[in-house]
């Protein structure tokens, strides 16, 4: 087969749709390995960025991307014409939640149709956006044959889950097992095949519909369990006991039990998504996803219940939530990167704005607020973290732990701190000024 013989000699081009943080290391992995990429966007400020070798990645320096130019002869375009050059193609595009909790898939509908317009006989498309089992079946089979060509016969369709973690580096893109299943015997061999030279393992699966259940699992694997920390935090901060603590010493039994941490609510693209998506579809079967909703429920809750705590601990204090100075610490849905998607930090500056308090932030990673999709927050810069700008804080609330933070010299500058990420675990002086949430 041609399409096989052009993937094996690193000849196929590959089209990436989606240049965000599942898009790019995607891209720059394939590139490394030799394969010509174009990576394509409808954003033209990273379209822009990308072939002036600059990078909007924090992981992806932009040396990384000179060299996917120079070398490989990576390039970006917003032109989806170019999508008829590809051999394959491979969809990483958003697949949020609607207001009513439900699946949008507009971004996979939109680029399905586009692919439609461009597609030619002989090409592979591969979905990796999280989504429902069935999408790819269901939702993009039958728009992409609207082309005219026929599937399983003029061109190939499977399904592999993106299974990034912005920020590690023990584990970057070629490290991670790739799961890939396809909507035949001969989809799933090719998308096999071309993860299969540039991952370092690939697990085939029976069906795109398993490999798209296989990410749902995953992550709803972490929901629940963070839902259950959750709520034993709060169960046990009545009680006077210290869940950190309860953590930590059940992590010594060897077997049986995994930790997971409490924190201010669920972020990242994954875990607050896609037990969802589940839900949605299982509706359709007349299938109750309890677990699911009630995990849901839990971890929708943390940010009002850090707000409320915060107003309570203020309160003791003297001093009411309105109109107090409160610094954020970290925006970012987790330590170390640069991603705000959908960080429970944004509906905690939400809730506090609500109640008129006066609200600043600070973030190495984040410089300022992007178009947000789902708040309607004023417009947000990072301030310099001063011993000046602490110290005209009624209270630092810490969202995101970042290793960057100095936790001793901030709780030494600061009046009251108060920690929903156990972040000033080993601060030893001063104490006092600390309150976990």
């Amino acid at each position: 087969m041609k399409l096989l013989n052009l993937i094996k000699s690193h000849h196929a081009n590959v089209g990436i749709i989606g240049m965000g943080y599942v898009g790019l290391p995607l891209a720059r992995v394939f590139s490394s390995r030799g394969f010509p990429v174009t990576g394509f966007d409808i954003d033209r400020d990273k379209i822009t960025k990308l072939n002036h070798n600059k990078s909007y990645i924090k992981h992806i320096p932009a040396q990384t991307i000179k060299e996917m130019r120079a070398k490989h002869g990576f390039k970006a375009t917003d032109d989806f014409k170019q999508l008829a050059k590809m051999d394959a193609v491979i969809i990483c595009v958003p697949t949020p939640l609607t207001k009513m909790k439900e699946p949008d898939m507009s971004y996979i509908e939109n680029t399905a149709r586009t692919i439609s317009q461009h597609i030619r006989k002989g090409q592979l498309i591969i979905l990796e956006s999280t989504t429902y089992p069935g999408t790819t079946e269901e939702m993009m089979k039958p728009i992409l044959e609207k082309s005219g060509l026929k599937y399983g016969k003029d061109f190939y369709l499977a399904f592999s889950p993106e299974r990034e973690d912005p920020g590690n580096p023990k584990y970057s893109t070629e490290k991670i097992p790739k799961v890939v299943g396809g909507l035949d015997p001969v989809s799933g061999k090719l998308a096999q095949t071309l993860y299969g030279e540039v991952v370092t393992q690939v697990i085939p699966v029976s069906s795109a519909a398993v490999a798209e259940a296989t990410k749902l699992l995953e992550n709803i694997y972490r929901c629940v369990n963070i839902a259950m920390v959750n709520e034993l935090k709060m169960v046990f901060e009545r009680m006077g006991i210290d869940v950190w603590e309860v953590i930590r010493a059940a992590s010594t039994k060897p077997f049986g039990f995994q930790p997971f941490y409490p924190g201010p609510g669920l972020g990242g693209h994954c875990i607050p998504i896609d037990p969802f998506y589940l839900s949605w579809k299982a509706r359709q079967y007349d299938i109750p996803t309890k677990f699911i909703e009630l995990a849901g429920e839990i971890n929708t809750s943390m940010p009002y219940y850090v707000v409320n705590k915060t107003a309570e601990i203020l309160n003791q204090q003297g001093k009411m939530i309105k109109d107090a100075h409160i610094l954020i610490l970290g925006v970012a849905y987790k330590k170390d990167v640069d991603d705000m998607r959908e960080s429970p930090a944004l509906k905690v500056i939400e809730l506090l704005l609500e109640q008129n308090a006066r609200v600043l932030y600070n973030d190495p990673y984040v410089r300022s607020f992007p178009r947000l999709r789902h708040y309607n927050l004023p417009p947000f810069s990072s301030k310099r973290l001063t011993h000046k700008l602490l110290r005209k804080q009624d209270a630092v609330l810490i969202t995101t732990d970042h290793t960057d933070y100095d936790y001793q010299w901030i709780v030494n500058n600061s009046k009251l701190v108060i920690d929903s990420r156990n972040a000033t675990k080993d601060v030893t002086n001063h104490r006092e000024r600390i309150k976990r949430v």
